[in-house]
């Protein structure tokens, strides 16, 4: 009966550590301007970006490339940048806008840059302006709006998916675990009993 109750917790435990992962660690992507292309950023490629950085607290705007009126360029992948612009720019047209909402963890973490905040979650608005070695196209084709939420949602649904597949596995081997106590746990019920 104790190896079941241990059990028990043990499911308990792993189910509840698994479902309490905070949203708000996860980086949020929404498509403002979604484009069709025939190639879209990959991690290793040199892209040039237009952007704005608020804090999500109180709006503060701290920097934009768009002030400066020069895109800003690096190597999508290579840890130049914060995390979630390497996450967030990935699979994008050129010519594509997004507002990238990045968590502390994806962002600077736990400690203050310039005039922004420890523990901060960052708004960007950013704009694709071009990948290097892939010339621009002659004009910008922009998708229906139906396929901005359709997009944001496939997204969503693969982010989820992700999340429900690892909960499922931990469930099975939980499921498992407890079949086997079980099992052990009859034996030794029905020894005692004869």
């Amino acid at each position: 009966m104790q190896h079941f109750l241990f059990s028990l917790s043990l499911v308990a435990s792993i189910a509840l550590g698994t479902l309490a992962s905070d949203p708000s660690d996860i980086l949020k992507i929404d498509v403002t301007l979604p484009v069709e292309c025939d190639r879209k950023t990959q991690k290793g490629d040199t892209i040039q970006v237009h952007y704005r950085g608020t804090l999500a607290a109180n709006g503060n705007k701290f920097d934009a490339s768009y002030d400066r009126g020069t895109p800003f360029s690096f190597r999508l992948g290579g840890g130049q940048v914060i995390k979630g612009w390497d996450q967030g720019l990935l699979d994008m047209c050129i010519g594509e806008k997004r507002t990238l909402t990045v968590p502390p963890e994806l962002g600077y973490g736990n400690r203050g840059m310039g005039p922004i905040p420890a523990s901060s979650t960052l708004v960007f608005e950013t704009e694709l302006m071009g990948i290097k070695g892939v010339p621009n196209p002659e004009s910008i084709v922009t998708k229906a709006t139906s396929s901005a939420s359709s997009v944001a949602r496939e997204a969503s649904e693969d982010a989820s998916t992700g999340a429900a597949e690892k909960i499922a596995s931990k469930v099975e081997e939980t499921a498992e675990v407890i079949g086997t106590v079980l099992t052990d746990t009859d034996d030794a019920q029905e020894h005692i009993e004869l």
